[in-house]
């Protein structure tokens, strides 16, 4: 079967991510240096017939790896290799079987060996399953070179249900046995276990009570569509073979919940976000979560109000700089999670404009603004982003599509400085999972004011908040009426009153101790239903 992840993957119980990307350098048969003497591996199916398959051969200690067809010879230079391979096969049921095997191996001269499944034991799981589970779990398994900095990357993977999956016993420490198996009922089940060797029964019995819990909240109305997976992928502190292992917990369209029960330890939540032509076209990757047994945690997409996420102008090398990522974007998933935007951002010092610049960071990663500046004084930093993805048709009525940011601040060429101005960030109280709230009611908006640094080459000074105003409109824009403030804590509230229909847009206004003002505007930050 099948574990590899690409495209649109949609209500697969399990996959492993690909592990290409930490993977060491992999050399071809024909081209490996200095070789000294040679490698055949056979490979076996659980009835003794020879199955072709590609067979992975991983240095030790320097983890280089090597890539050959089974039965055909690899020359190598003399020394001592871990010999990997899932070895697939055809069943009557479809389900077909794999065999996860490995073997360390001294290579010098030629060299031939054998890995055979019919020596496989069947990874077995056990979990006192709810009556509404009625499939055998998913498993995921890898056998892992254990002398990697992270062994995964050097790994070979399979995956079956169970019954259907096995694994070649091996004590040898240079090796790691990883795997992950999943129980679907109307919660998702998980359980990540990773062994020193392959064991000789490998697998392991687990128990409900002894799980702790991940719930998702899948919103809709913000997100440039509305089909969603969330999954979640092993995020062990100290790097071993079931890390990145992934599960997905749930797809379709939003709002939806989902829970998934999971073994105590450190879990990555991500959500995938699908347009109507399949392509992948938002998401990310929210906060890692560590959880012991008994424990919950709620993790939420696609609340209301998505706004911008990190980037401050900076005064660097005589220049006013700004990175136009992460303008639009869902802050419980973090600048990960922000979609591409066109954005028109200028520069103005007094009323003469310094520069003026249209940008998109759509299909690339590396445009910005800067500006050259000559004099010290106070200047004025505008942006106007909409999000912008060529090809797809956004949901009618999407809301936080567009973001202005307005910055006044001192700037000086001879220093280099993150400017001390603030993005802010409203949470609306109340809304229902499309994120509307009642008609003609009052919803309760927390707003919040912060700043971070930009990076080690730009000096990040501390500056405080000295007011901040709110205001609300209805009308899309054209008219804004100022909204009752007051201070909770670090935060503030904002008692803004709704319509009788239509949508809310949301307009902040900080006063810095430096003394200048940040002035953030989101449209359309949430609807009337």
């Amino acid at each position: 079967m099948s574990t590899g992840r690409s495209g649109r993957t949609r209500r697969i119980p399990f996959a492993l991510v690909g592990v290409a990307l930490f993977a060491p350098l992999v050399v071809p048969a024909a081209s490996a240096q200095a070789a000294s003497g040679s490698l055949t591996v056979t490979t076996l199916g659980r009835h003794g017939a020879k199955v072709a398959t590609t067979v992975t051969v991983v240095a030790v200690p320097s983890d280089e790896t090597y890539s050959v067809k089974s039965g055909k010879k690899l020359s190598l230079p003399a020394g001592k290799y871990l010999v990997m391979a899932d070895i697939s096969e055809s069943t009557a049921d479809g389900r077909g079987t794999d065999t996860l095997g490995a073997q360390v191996v001294s290579v010098s001269g030629a060299k031939s060996v054998t890995l055979d499944a019919r020596k496989g034991k069947a990874v077995k799981v056990s979990l006192d399953t709810p009556a509404d589970v009625t499939e055998p779990a998913m498993i995921g398994a890898q056998v892992c070179a254990a002398d990697a900095s992270m062994p995964s990357a050097v790994a070979v993977s399979g995956g079956n249900y169970a019954g259907s999956l096995y694994a070649i016993p091996n004590s040898s420490r240079l090796l790691q046995f990883g795997f992950m198996a999943q129980w679907s009922g109307n919660d998702s089940y998980i359980a990540v276990k990773n062994t020193t060797g392959v064991p000789a029964a490998p697998g392991g019995s687990f128990k409900r009570s002894q799980l702790a819990t991940m719930r998702f909240s899948v919103r809709s109305g913000t997100q440039m569509a509305n089909e969603h997976d969330v999954a979640l992928q092993a995020a062990p502190k100290v790097d071993n073979c079931t890390t990145d292992m992934y599960a997905n917990v749930n797809g379709g369209s939003a709002p939806y919940s989902a829970t998934a029960h999971v073994t105590p330890g450190s879990w990555q939540p991500r959500d995938d976000i699908f347009a109507s032509n399949g392509d992948d076209v938002s998401g990310g990757f929210p906060a890692v979560r560590t959880l012991k047994a008994g424990q919950s945690f709620t993790q939420s997409f696609g609340r209301a109000v998505w706004s911008p996420l990190h980037y401050l102008p900076t005064v660097w090398q005589k220049s006013v700089n700004f990175i136009p990522d992460a303008l639009i974007g869902d802050p419980d998933v973090g600048t990960s999670g922000a979609d591409p935007t066109k954005e028109t951002v200028v520069l103005y010092k007094g009323s003469t404009t310094v520069k003026k610049r249209t940008l998109t960071n759509w299909g690339s990663s590396d445009a910005s603004f800067a500006a050259r500046i000559n004099s010290a004084g106070t200047y004025r930093l505008t942006v106007d982003a909409h999000r912008y993805r060529p090809g797809i048709t956004f949901p009618s009525g999407m809301l936080s599509s567009r973001v202005t940011l307005d910055w006044r601040f001192k700037a000086d060429p001879a220093k280099s400085v993150v400017a001390p101005v603030f993005m802010t960030r409203f949470l609306p109280a109340g809304l229902d999972s499309r994120n509307r709230a009642q008609a003609n009611s009052v919803t309760s908006v927390t707003v919040s004011a912060g700043r971070g640094s930009q990076g080690p080459d730009v000096k990040f000074t501390k500056s405080t908040v000295k007011s901040l105003k709110v205001w609300a409109s209805s009308d899309g824009g054209t008219t804004w009426k100022a909204v009752s403030v007051t201070r909770s804590g670090t935060s503030w509230k904002a008692a803004v009153h709704n319509p009788a229909s239509g949508a809310v847009a949301l307009r902040s206004q900080v006063t810095d101790s430096a003394g200048g003002t940040s002035t953030e505007t989101v449209y359309r930050a949430y609807a009337i239903g």
